[in-house]
């Protein structure tokens, strides 16, 4: 088995779209009523938007439910590539340094959590040890 992909619940189509198509190098693959399906070029979706209109509340910061959607690049310059591209869509990314990974955590346009990480088990062990501390890449 494996994770298939993400549906997410957002006020409005037409702004999460392009989010997501620029930030994440997708492509919409079919756009129906509300919804809208967007694909990596090897399956038909990896995210699906729902859109719920502009009067629907934020997600719950503290409550219960997903804490965000994460997004794995391979290289250095994969992660370089897309804080080049979150600080063009005027985002300012939390970058932290977990040890096993170095991870960019952001909200898309309606709140919803996402990271965007490079694993780094190879160069520095397999095992989280609690470390998070801010990253500073240079």
């Amino acid at each position: 088995m494996k994770l298939s992909h993400v549906h997410l619940k957002v006020r409005d189509r037409d702004v999460s779209v392009p989010f997501y198509l620029q930030l994440f190098d997708l492509e919409v693959t079919e756009q129906v009523g509300g919804f809208a399906f967007l694909g990596d070029g090897k399956t038909h979706h990896v995210v699906a938007l729902q859109e719920l209109g502009e009067g629907a509340p934020a997600p719950a910061p503290f409550g219960v439910g997903l804490y965000h959607v994460a997004f794995e690049v391979e290289t250095e310059e994969e992660l370089r590539g897309f804080l080049a591209r979150a600080e063009g869509l005027g985002l300012d990314p939390v970058l932290v340094d977990h040890g096993i990974s170095w991870a960019a955590y952001f909200p898309d346009p309606d709140g919803n959590g996402l990271e965007v990480f490079l694993d780094r088990r190879a160069v520095v062990g397999s095992t989280w040890v609690g470390r998070t501390r801010r990253l500073v890449l240079s």
